[in-house]
Parts: C-alpha cells; structure tokens; sequence
C-alpha cells in the first residue's frame, strides 16, 4: 500500500513538474515567439495593404401596404394581407429582377487589366503608372534590348484601360480568359492560351474561329503592350455572383424598411448595379400592381357587346309589343314591382362581377366567397317572391313589364359596365406601386473591406500561438536526456554535468568535406585558453569524482564514449585530459576514432603519423606520440591514417601492447572512441580499459538511445562506470520544472575549490 501511495505521489509531482516546465520553455523561447509573431503581424500588415478594398452601395427602401384601385371590388379589399418583407426580399434576388440587372449591365462580361503579380492591385491604387522608360534604360544600360524585354509582359498600369462594347463567345469558351492586348490606340490582338487568334480595329465588330468568337473595342486607352483580361461568364453564373454580393435586411420588425446593400471592388459599378436593381423591382411592382386592373379590364371590354345587343334586343321587343298592345300603359303598382325587380337585377349583377373577380383567386369554400353566394342566394329568393307577384297581374301586364323589366335592367347593366370602365382605365393609368424609395444608391467612399486593424491583430495573435505553439510540440516531442535524474534510472552514476560553454563555441571552425555534408571541428583547448570557464570547473569536479572511481578499476585507463556522434565525447576528453595535466599528472590522450577522429585539429598539427600506422606495424608508438605545446605534462597520440579496416586492427594483440606500454609510462591515459551505436570499435576498445565513461549530450541523446548503447557495450563484455551529462543549458524550462541547474552549478565550484 506504501508503494502505491509513493507511486501516486511521484505522478503527481510529475505533472506539476510538467506543468512548470512548459512555462519555463516558453520563458526560454520567449524571442523566439516574439519573433514569429512579428512576423505574422508583418504578414498581416503586407496583406491588408496589399488586398484589394471592397466597397458598399446602400440603399433604403419601404414596403407600404397597397390600397386596391380596383372598383370592382368591394368585396375584393378582404382578400387578404399584402406579402411580408421576406416575400419582398426573395422577388429582389429572384432571377426576374437580377437577371435583368445583368443585362442591362453586360455583368456576364468581365474586362480586367493584367497586372503584376501580387502587388499589381495596389500598384494600381496608388496610381503607379507605366514605367517603361526608366527599366528600358536600365536594360538597355546592361545590354538588353529594354523595350522588347518590357513588351513580353503584358501589364496594364494605372490610368489605362479599354471599352468593349460586346464579347461573344459559344459555350465551348464560356469562362475562358482572352487577352486583349493593344498594338496602338486604333489596333490590338485578341489572345487565348498565350496564342495570337487575331487582330481587330477599334470600334469594328471583329469575328474570330469561324465566328465563335465575336468582339467590339469601342475605345482604347493605353500603351501598346497593354492586356485586359475579357471574359464571358454564364448568364446563370453572373446573376448567382450578383446575388452573394446583394444584402437585404429589414429595418426592425415588420416595419416593411429594407434596407439594401451591394458590395464590390468597383464603387462606381456597385453603386449603378444597386441604382439598376432598384428601378427593375420598383417597375415591375408597379407592373403587378396594376395587373388587377388590366384582367377586369379585359372583362369588360368582353362583356360590352353583349350587354348591348341584349339591351338593343330587348328595346325592339317592347316596342313591337306595344305597337301590337295599343300601348298599354303599367299601373302604379306595376311599376313599384318593375322598380323593385329592376333593383335586384342590378344587385345580382353587381355580384356577378364580383364573384368572376374573386373565382380567380379563391375557392367556393373561402369565408369571402361563401358570403358573397350567400347574399346572392338571399337576392334569388326576394327575386323569386317578385316574380310570384308578378304572376298575379293580368296577363297584358305581366307581359309588358317582363319587357319593361328587360329594356331596364340591361339598360342599367349597360350604363354601369360604361361606368366601370371608364373607373378601371383611370385605376390603371394612377397606378403607382406600394414601393417608396426612401433613399437612393449611393456608394461609401470608406471601403468596408479590408478592415486593416482586425486583420493585423488577427495576424498577431495567431502568431503568437502559433509560436507557442511550436515551442510547446518541441518541448513535447523532445526526446533528449535534461537531467541527472534521467541517466541514474538507467543505471549510471552521474559524475558531472558540464555547462554548455560560450567560449568553446568560438574555437570552433566549420569544415566543408568533400561530396558532403560540412561539419564542426575544435581547433582550441578551452581548459588552456580559458581555464575559468564554467565548463573547465565542471571538467575539474569531474576529476576529483574519476580519481575515487578508477581506484577500483584494473589499470589507469579511461575510454571516453557516446551513443552517437557530435555530442561533445572529445571535448570531454581533450578537456578533462588538460585539466588532470595542469594537476601535475602525466596524461597521454588517444584518438581512437581512426574514421573520423580530429583531436590532431585540437592541436593545430595532421592527423598523419598516428594510431593507425601504429597497429599497422609501420611506425613505433615513441615515434608517434606527440607533446603538447603550451600544456605540461600532456600528450597525445592522433588517429592517422584512416585505414580501410579500424576495427581489424583494434582487435589485434598490437593495441592491447601499445596500451600496455603507455599506461606504464604515463598516470592516466585517456582514449577518445567512436560512438557505440555507430561502430562497433567502442566495444573492442572498451574491452581494453579499466573505466569507461559514457557522455550523454543535453536535449539531444534519448533515453532510449543511451540505454541501447548500453546493451551494445554490455554484449560486448564493457561495463560503463557512469555518464557526463554535457552541454547542459541553463533554461527556465529546467528551473520551473525540475530546479537541477543551480545545483549543479553550486555543486562544480564545490567540487573546483
């Protein structure tokens, strides 16, 4: 239960640890942040001065609720409510009113200059005009013809342009670009692909491929080698581009104020586009008004002829009936009933009018139409009662007045259609539309895009995360060994850690090989040449820990080693060798690595005459082993000559003599090997010494990586003594996180006094 509970308490601070690190790296990398953010911000600034400005045409307009004009109908006006805004709003983007936008505005034809790339746009707002004279005369200055050069591109400048009156194309060339590209102010070349198809004259109607192709430039207005880009569009394609650039929105709630706005690069074409939309739906609102009108016209226009021939038919009945009656003349009670039915027929009439108005828009079951049969039915039934009064007159009057009543009735019929449509001609002709246009296009001189402070904010704040963000998947996907802690659960002793140095950094000189890749080599000894660096104190801890450490090893010699190259195993070596023989020891130091080994650069001498001659039998080891000048007490062996075969001569008896012999003569010998995972002469050399120390690089060898080259020299029958963790940096990231820095430091100048 202990275990777990210590278990639990080690994961916990793990992630507080975790948590401080994280802060800490991005303390370290805090120039760096600043630095992509700069950056994006640059970015941002570049874009939103770079990108083309968009601006907006408003309009305002209102919806008012329609009076009906039509006289016919009294019953009619409780037809119903008139459509809400959001009816209005879909008429305005119907195909109906936009499509004729685009053709009276030829929007399906696009005509753009061709511009330099990327900042031609803004070269053009800020008016840059053609500079052909100055860059010919530089051409021509470094013996280029400047003004064919200029003439290949085709780049329109500012104040340049040209009219096409029409551009017709089959549906093959639909959405293709053409170059219109200008020979003089009277001639130019039509291109496709960058393919000449022809040449036109201004102000004629050019035809090219066999007709397929049909042009008019009306005028032209700049220099020759201009382009402009002419292209045809879809008719669909131009209304649905003009209806993502409109928007409709109504003013609160139900109050039927649209307001309207229309966006585009081109002020002057969005606020025309805008003006042009407007006139087209307030036309044909005026239109549908009025459309009520002219149907009951044309009923009753269709009806006058009838009514008048009956009327005409009725009128010779009764004169012929009173010719042959000896003109009876009706009672007084005759003529009130006469009077009565004359009345109802005028009213049933009326009804019929009506009831042919409102079939056209409603059913038999609508509330409108239902009472409007009801009252006609209530009309049939007096009518009826009439008629049996009628029936009971004397048979001479209830003939003259049924012929009185004929002659009335379609007179009254008759002077009531004159009526209606002398009412209905007037109701079309005043017809107005219930759109008002409160206020008309009108463009804003402020483009509404881009909005230039959000855009670098934007882009300042996203690089700042952006650079965070970085700094945080390094920090994540960073594999490389940070603390001591790290090497012990792999079971080395740490010995020392050795602060990354400024200095050695200077002695350092970058060697370009031959068919490959350059690479960094020592050319100083730091212990000589700044004995009070921080690493040299380190290197001195070192020293006093190695002294108590190869007590218990077989012999007085050191094999310095790392899982992989370049992570600092010969500075190590070179270093601890010069500060054991500034303490009064006699130090050789070997170059074990006959591949690729530099310690002969440390020194500023050859690498030839060295290890490799030695094994090879060509040379003697008292012949080969150098002093070093200006460190007493120091020697050292290079690798010379690389051989062919560096591990067959290390496996024979000639190395373990010329260690035999050395560690005879001088206190400590120190031998600098190849990294373990790259060859396997680490592993024979290690067999040959006493104590090996394995240098593991801060943030740059793995875990992983050491503990692998631990295996391999295990198989090999070396047992490593402990590990130098080297290059440690002093970063915030390591303070927050695990505090081992100051330690360490506080631990070398101990250890160096």
């Amino acid at each position: 239960m202990a275990q777990s509970n210590n278990e639990i308490r080690s994961s916990s601070d793990n992630d507080e640890l975790d948590i401080g690190r994280l802060y800490g790296a991005l303390k370290d990398n805090v120039w760096t942040i600043a630095a992509i953010t700069l950056m994006f911000a640059m970015a941002g600034i570049i874009y939103a001065f770079l990108a083309t400005p968009i601006y907006r045409a408003d309009a305002l307009v209102q919806i008012e609720k329609a009076t009906p004009k039509n006289p016919l109908s009294e019953v009619t006006s409780l037809l119903g409510e008139e459509p809400p805004s959001e009816s209005e709003i879909e008429i305005i983007r119907s195909r109906m009113v936009l499509g004729r936008a685009v053709d009276i505005l030829n929007l399906d034809l696009l005509v753009e200059p061709v511009q330099v790339p990327v900042i031609g746009g803004f070269l053009h707002r800020v008016g840059m005009t053609r500079p052909d004279s100055f860059i010919e005369n530089v051409l021509n200055d470094i013996g280029v013809d400047g003004k064919a050069f200029m003439k290949s591109f085709d780049y329109a400048w500012a104040g340049e342009s040209i009219d096409v009156a029409s551009f017709s194309v089959s549906d093959k060339f639909l959405n293709e670009n053409f170059v219109v590209r200008v020979e003089n102010g009277s001639r130019y070349e039509l291109l496709h692909d960058g393919t000449v198809i022809g040449s036109g004259v201004v102000g004629q109607q050019e035809e090219f491929d066999k007709g397929e192709i049909g042009i008019n430039v009306s005028a032209i207005n700049a220099s020759p080698g201009a382009g402009f880009i002419v292209r045809k569009i879809p008719r669909l394609m131009a209304i649905s581009d003009l209806r993502k650039h409109l928007s409709i929105n109504e003013q609160g709630e139900k109050t039927g104020i649209l307001n309207w706005g229309l966006t585009d690069a081109n002020p002057v074409l969005a606020e025309r586009a805008l003006g042009t939309i407007a006139d087209i739906y307030v036309t044909q609102n005026i239109q549908r008004q009025s459309e009520e009108a002219r149907k009951s016209l044309e009923f009753l226009h269709g009806q006058l002829p009838h009514v008048r021939d009956e009327l005409g038919t009725a009128e010779d009945r009764l004169n012929k009936y009173r010719t042959d009656s000896d003109s009876v003349d009706l009672s007084l009670e005759t003529q009130s009933i006469l009077e009565r039915l004359v009345n109802l027929e005028s009213q049933l009439n009326e009804l019929a009018f009506s009831e042919a108005e409102i079939s056209r828009r409603f059913t038999p079951s609508h509330p409108t139409y239902a009472a409007l049969l009801e009252k006609k039915r209530q009309l049939k039934k007096e009518q009826a009662n009439l008629e049996s009064k009628i029936n009971g007159l004397p048979k001479t009057q209830q003939e003259i007045l049924r012929l009185q009543r004929d002659v009335s009735v379609n007179q009254a019929i008759y002077v009531q259609l004159r009526n209606k449509v002398q009412e209905m001609q007037i109701a079309e002709a005043s017809t107005v539309g219930n759109v008002r246009m409160l206020d008309d296009a009108k463009v804003s001189p402020i483009p509404v895009e881009p909005n230039k402070k959000l855009i670098v904010a934007l882009a300042t704040l996203l690089g700042g995360m952006t650079g965070v963000g970085i700094i945080l998947l390094r920090v994540a996907l960073s594999q490389g060994v940070e603390t001591p802690d790290q090497l012990e659960q792999l079971g080395l002793p740490v010995y020392a850690t050795v602060p990354l140095s400024t200095e050695q950094a200077k002695l350092n000189k970058r060697v370009r090989r031959t068919g490959g890749e350059g690479y960094s080599i020592n050319t100083g000894v730091l212990a000589e040449k700044n004995p009070t660096d921080i690493s040299v104190e380190a290197l001195r801890g070192l020293r006093t820990s190695l002294y108590f450490a190869m007590l218990e090893g077989a012999d007085n010699r050191l094999m310095i080693t790392g899982p992989s190259p370049a992570n600092g195993k010969s500075f190590v070596a070179i270093n601890l060798a010069a500060v054991c023989a500034q303490a009064g020891k006699n130090v050789l130091i070997i170059d074990g690595d006959m591949r690729k080994g530099h310690i002969h650069s440390v020194f500023g001498e050859h690498a030839e005459g060295g290890l490799s001659e030695v094994l090879a039998g060509r040379q003697k080891v008292q012949d080969v082993i150098r002093a070093v000048d200006g460190i007493d007490n120091l020697h050292y062996l290079s690798r010379g000559i690389a051989p062919p075969n560096p591990s067959e001569l290390l496996v024979t008896t000639g190395f373990s003599e010329l260690l035999d012999v050395v560690s005879d003569y001088y206190d400590l010998v120190i031998i600098d090997s190849p990294p373990v995972l790259a060859v396997t002469d680490a592993a024979i050399i290690g067999k040959n010494v006493g104590t090996t120390l394995m240098i593991a690089r801060f943030q740059v060898n793995s875990p992983r990586e050491i503990k692998l080259a631990l295996r391999r020299l295990d198989v090999g029958g070396v047992t490593v003594k402990g590990a130098v963790l080297n290059a440690v940096e002093q970063k915030s990231a390591l303070a927050y996180g695990y505090g081992y820095y100051n330690y360490v430091y506080t631990n070398v100048g101990s250890s160096a006094s």
